[in-house]
């Protein structure tokens, strides 16, 4: 015996003809009256731009420290916080092992 014989060629039935109704039943409640698309963006992806740009606004800051850096480097003006180095050289060491 075969699926054939049992429902036919005809598919599975009227299931399938009352899901297609009710789905667009439900997408044309869901469907704005004005006949207009819109887009909304979220309270939180206004702040994940603020964010950028205030990170942008970093670089620039970043960019003149080094800039800053490297001219002592080069006149022989720069003396490290020896303290500094020798706590950042530990914890490195602590976090490897």
């Amino acid at each position: 015996m075969t699926i054939d014989r049992i429902f036919g060629n005809r598919g599975i039935g009227p299931l399938d003809k009352t899901r297609t109704r009710g789905q667009e039943k439900k997408a044309e409640q869901a469907a704005p009256s004005t006949g207009t698309d819109r887009v909304r963006f979220s309270d939180t992806m206004q702040q994940v731009r603020q964010a950028k740009e205030a990170a942008g606004g970093g670089e620039v800051q970043r960019s003149e420290k080094l800039a800053a850096l490297k001219e002592q480097i080069a006149s022989g003006s720069y003396r490290p916080d020896t303290r500094k180095v020798a706590a950042s050289l530990l914890k490195f060491i602590a976090e490897g092992k």
